[in-house]
């Protein structure tokens, strides 16, 4: 059984790399707007559009599952996997890195949309923006409460709009560590971070240093994405079942021929 892994997040690298060793075959996707990272599998970057669709590539190729390890906010392609295999008859796993979990000392608050965010936001001075790519608009809506004097926005990948005043873009790809965090929220001065809840250790530190400092993290909610037909919160049980499913596809299929 031929798996098409949708990735893009170091779990879907290291699930890909480990199943190819397994033997079993895999198409890792990704969408490539930061870094193409080297695997061993067959590699599919920018998206199914260049293949009339996700579900046009799966019938063309042979797919017998998809497995979504997706960023945790891809929300268009998490429902598209779902979508697609559902119209193609295959099965669509999901793993998602659990969300993080406040711990004593955090001061949280979520958010759901733009508009609640600029509401949130009104109080503080510095923000530090690591959620992310955002528009034009919402960063200039920013500037526009009077509290703020300016704003620090971190991505791997640089905005495709010029940077209204008052905005320093800083680029940077996790892992980040605590020393590096802590440094970065005193020298700026930040008395906000602005996140998505991610999960996982990779740019964690953010928290554990606000947590040190007393400064408030506005969180945006995960997105409500369409059931799979599993879905996973460890890698290690992901994997197991991969695994599992391949070596009794493969079981029945030596049956089906004798």
């Amino acid at each position: 059984m031929k798996i098409l892994l949708l990735g893009g997040t170091a779990d879907g690298r290291r699930l890909a790399d480990t199943l190819h060793q397994a033997g079993i075959r895999v198409v890792y996707s990704l969408a490539g707007l930061v870094r193409v990272p080297k695997v061993d599998c067959e590699l599919v970057v920018g998206g199914f559009t260049q293949f009339g669709g996700l579900a046009a590539y799966i019938r063309a190729n042979q797919i017998g599952m998809v497995l979504d390890v997706t960023h945790p906010y891809a929300q268009t392609m998490s429902r598209k996997a779902v979508l697609a295999a559902r119209e193609v008859g295959i099965p669509c796993w999901r793993f998602h890195r659990p969300a993080w979990q406040p711990k004593e000392g955090d001061r949280w608050c979520y958010y759901q949309d733009d508009a609640a965010l600029l509401s949130l936001l009104q109080t503080f001075r510095t923000p530090l923006l690591s959620a992310g790519q955002m528009t034009d608009a919402l960063l200039r809506a920013i500037l526009k409460n009077d509290s703020v004097t300016s704003v620090i926005w971190r991505t791997a990948v640089a905005a495709k709009f010029s940077l209204p005043e008052r905005v320093q873009w800083i680029k940077a790809i996790g892992p980040f560590g605590l020393k590096e965090e802590r440094h970065l929220l005193l020298d700026h001065q930040i008395d906000v971070i602005v996140s998505k809840n991610s999960g996982g250790d990779a740019t964690y530190a953010k928290l554990v240093a606000a947590r040190e400092l007393g400064i408030t993290v506005l969180l945006q909610e995960r997105p409500e994405l369409p059931a799979a037909d599993k879905e996973f919160n460890t890698t290690e049980a992901c994997l197991e079942a991969c695994l599992k499913a391949c070596s009794t596809f493969t079981h029945d299929r030596k049956d089906s021929q004798q």
